[in-house]
């Protein structure tokens, strides 16, 4: 493969969900993250959007009642809408003996109902659990217990700074879900708003069928629903940069993914299965992990070195913010590993996601504002995997070094063995092609590498630039 061209999956699933939103809408691939044994490479799945009513969710209800506010595509059914016969006066704990009567308290009474309803059905479903009691009507004059909060309230209790409660009420206001319909389908996804006057960065794959017929829509945190237009996207980096039809937002701020720990609490706000302005918490698991993924299109395939995280990150999550406990965006939510095989991409958290560090993505973002694409750093080379006697990858092993290139003018010759750039380890082919991706163009870097015997080599080498023709 080459290093702005990575090599394609052998085995794309075909009638799967595809990666790309812009394709089917609501299908993405399966894939899995890079293996550095000596089997076959793995690879993940672009973290797929949301397709309107494809997330079918059980409902709950009481036995012989029918089961109010379903949930569809995404929303919760009509709140205060009761459906079917009412329950008897002793629902829902059966006969009981008579009791002697007590002074009437209807508000406590209305409470202790409320409660008793979400308990029983929030320990039966989950998602469909919700709809039933979102759906729940209180009678009384004190205000449901279980009634989420309306967009842009601010919680009632005080948070403390540094905590996860604290830099969600920070950044909700700047994440949106970014719905699209084209003519294969329809989903959503998520975005950063990173300008008052409109800018928001997402995923590529979320936005890249609105080009051709397709249509957009933002649905603010504040609960308005605005039309949107592409302004710019990079599939290579997997970014998007859209302009909402709003001058009010409120902006992110975005931070360092450089001062980023593994064990660092970080936050993951999107929009999962539909469901808006969700928030997840967890830790860095790894940082610059090198992630390839894509879909069935031959340019949709992305190597980048990625943030991974345990938080919760689902499809729907594509484009959202991955944060710090001070509030700040250090990744875009772009990748999941599932632990389905072909025919499954649509499967859910199981605690590997991975973020485009947002120090990769700023001069991007930057690029695509000003002239509507980017560019990126090259080595001029097409590499492969290295592999030892015994199986085990030991680097990037160079095979055709282009002429004039930046590997060419340093010194590099084909079948040179790279392990290591600036002193961090190359594992693999697309390690050094995410190492090289995290660069800019003249960027100065130190390689590593091995040649005829000799170990240990260094070599100095200025980055060139594709000029913003990836491919070529």
């Amino acid at each position: 493969m080459t290093e702005n061209q990575p090599h394609q999956p052998q085995n794309q699933p075909g009638n799967d969900t595809p990666a790309q939103g812009s394709t089917y809408g609501n299908q993405a691939p399966q894939g899995t993250p890079p293996a550095y044994g000596s089997g076959p490479q793995e690879r993940t799945q672009q973290l797929p959007t949301t397709g309107y009513g494809q997330h079918s969710q059980q409902q709950f209800a009481p036995q012989g009642q029918a089961r109010p506010g379903g949930y569809q595509g995404g929303q919760f059914g009509t709140a205060g809408t009761h459906q079917g016969a009412s329950p008897g006066t002793n629902w829902p704990f059966g006969p009981q003996q008579p009791a002697q009567p007590e002074p009437p308290k209807p508000k406590r009474r209305g409470l202790a109902l409320v409660a008793a309803t979400a308990l029983l059905v929030g320990t039966a479903g989950g998602v469909g659990g919700a709809a039933v009691y979102s759906a729940t009507t209180d009678t009384s004059s004190t205000p449901s217990v279980t009634a989420p909060l309306n967009g842009g309230q601010t919680a009632p209790v005080s948070a403390p700074n540094g905590s996860v409660q604290a830099a969600a009420a920070k950044v909700l206001p700047s994440v949106v879900k970014i719905a699209f319909t084209t003519s294969q389908g329809a989903g959503t996804g998520s975005g950063i708003v990173i300008s008052k006057d409109g800018l928001i960065v997402t995923n590529n794959h979320v936005v890249s069928g609105a080009g051709s017929g397709g249509r957009l829509s933002v649905i603010l945190n504040d609960g308005r629903t605005v039309s949107a237009t592409v302004v710019g996207t990079d599939p290579l980096t997997d970014l998007a940069v859209i302009r909402a039809d709003a001058k009010d937002l409120t902006p992110a701020v975005l931070g360092k993914s450089g001062d980023l720990a593994v064990g660092q609490s970080v936050v993951a706000i999107g929009s999962p299965f539909g469901l808006d302005a969700t928030v997840t918490s967890g830790i860095v698991s790894a940082l610059n992990r090198p992630v390839t993924s894509g879909g069935e299109e031959q340019d949709s395939t992305t190597v980048f070195p990625a943030v991974q995280t345990d938080a919760a990150i689902n499809p729907g999550n594509s484009g959202g913010a991955l944060i710090d406990l001070a509030g700040q965006v250090v990744g875009i939510n772009s990748a999941i590993k599932t632990a389905g095989g072909s025919g499954q991409s649509e499967g859910g958290n199981i605690g590997l996601g991975f973020a485009i560090p947002i120090d990769q993505a700023k001069p991007i973002i930057d690029e695509l504002v000003a002239t509507g694409k980017a560019t990126h750093a090259r080595l001029g080379v097409t590499v492969g995997d290295a592999q030892s006697s015994d199986g085990l990858t030991q680097g990037a092993t160079l095979g055709e070094v282009t002429s004039g290139g930046a590997a060419d003018k340093a010194g590099l010759k084909s079948g040179d063995v790279i392990t290591a750039i600036d002193g961090k380890a190359i594992a693999s082919g697309d390690a050094l092609v995410a190492a090289v991706r995290s660069h800019r163009p003249d960027d100065e870097v130190t390689i590593t590498y091995n040649r005829g015997g000799q170990t240990g080599l260094t070599v100095k080498a200025k980055l060139g630039s594709d000029n913003g023709n990836p491919t070529g």
